[in-house]
């Protein structure tokens, strides 16, 4: 009996010395990051799936911006979205794939593991710019702004010693978790991305009323900033898959979803670019600078524009309407005539437009 009993403490004693060894390693964390710089240590890291073992559901693909059977008619305009981000953000999207060159591989494992499409690795990009060290104003941290209590409810350990959203390894292992639990509940990954940012209840709340799992057919009933958050994320995909040719590169006004040969390239002659505006158009507008988007309705009443002239002397002003901007200001282009009403009537604008952006938000 004594011989048994010590059998049995020998062995409990081995496991515990195993699982103490199992918990090491997966404490040790595979990159050592200081600011926006990563050292990458020698060996390869064990990616862990968040749903190890675990039988994986086949998911629907990602859709792109060129994506006519997701978006339908659309699609003109999400292309057309797309191609103003990519001149907007030109700089920042620069910057974010030299850094991508060393966070892309782990994220795309830890993907690849729990078999969700490798294009999710985007949401990173427009959450942190791949910055792991990134602290938004409400107190979400790390490359997927993990807030403290969901980034807990996903095994993330928080506390004043240690803050695993800081890390590349489990905080993708717990986004990607997570992103599994809303895509269970919403069956498609646009929805899945709106749900990242604003939570599952107005999504369902839209669902609901419209009947429809499709982003767009919903797109209107969503929080503003939600909205702008999976147009950014759409066209951040786009860009990185499909226009990659145009990153770190001159961008021209035509924008192509294929590879230019370079020899035709080089053969063509550059055209002369084509001016935005006549010079009948910049003699009769004025240009003022607000810091809070001004229900686009509300203006073309208010100051007698179409929406035509709207759009076209304000070529990226949805960017700035659904907080995708690459700026705090936007310079507003408006008839000159305009422009005494336009300020006698601003304050009530500003009042009104958020109103309405509220009432759409509930």
């Amino acid at each position: 009996m004594f011989l048994k009993k010590s059998a049995l403490l020998v062995a409990v004693f081995l496991f515990a010395c195993t699982k103490h060894a199992v918990s090491q390693e997966i404490d040790e964390s595979f990159y050592k990051v200081k600011s926006d710089t990563i050292f990458v240590r020698k060996g390869v890291p064990k990616v862990l799936a968040a749903n190890a073992g675990a039988p994986k559901p086949k998911y629907k693909h990602v859709p792109f911006a060129i994506d006519t059977a997701y978006f339908g008619s659309k699609v003109d305009y999400i292309t057309g979205y797309t191609e103003k981000y990519l001149k907007s953000h030109h700089k920042t999207i620069t910057t974010v794939q030299d850094r991508s060159k060393k966070v892309f591989p782990l994220i795309d494992g830890v993907l690849e593991q729990n078999k969700i499409p490798k294009e999710l690795k985007y949401l990173a990009v427009i959450e942190s710019a791949l910055n792991n060290q990134a602290r938004s104003r409400v107190g979400a941290v790390g490359p997927w702004q993990f807030m403290s209590y969901t980034g807990k409810e996903m095994g993330l350990v928080i506390n004043g010693k240690r803050d695993d959203r800081k890390d590349w390894l489990r905080s993708t292992n717990a986004a990607a978790k997570y992103m599994m639990k809303l895509y269970e509940q919403l069956d498609d990954w646009l929805l899945v991305i709106a749900a990242y940012n604003s939570g599952p209840s107005p999504v369902l709340r839209a669902i609901q009323k419209t009947g429809s799992r499709n982003f767009w057919d919903i797109k209107a009933l969503l929080p503003k900033e939600t909205q702008g958050h999976v147009l950014a994320f759409v066209a951040t995909a786009t860009i990185f898959e499909k226009l990659g040719h145009y990153i770190g590169e001159e961008i021209p006004d035509e924008i192509s979803y294929t590879k230019p040969d370079p020899a035709a390239v080089k053969a063509a002659e550059k055209p002369k670019p084509k001016p935005r505006f006549t010079e009948e158009e910049l003699k009769s507008m004025a240009i003022v600078r607000i810091s809070e988007p001004l229900y686009p309705e509300l203006l073309m009443e208010e100051l007698g524009m179409d929406a035509k002239q709207l759009y076209n002397w304000n070529f990226d002003y949805e960017l700035f309407e659904y907080n995708t901007y690459n700026s705090e200001i936007y310079n507003l282009r408006i008839p000159k005539e305009k422009l005494d009403h336009f300020i006698a009537r601003k304050e009530y604008m500003e009042k009104r437009s958020k109103q309405i952006y509220m009432a759409q938000n509930m």
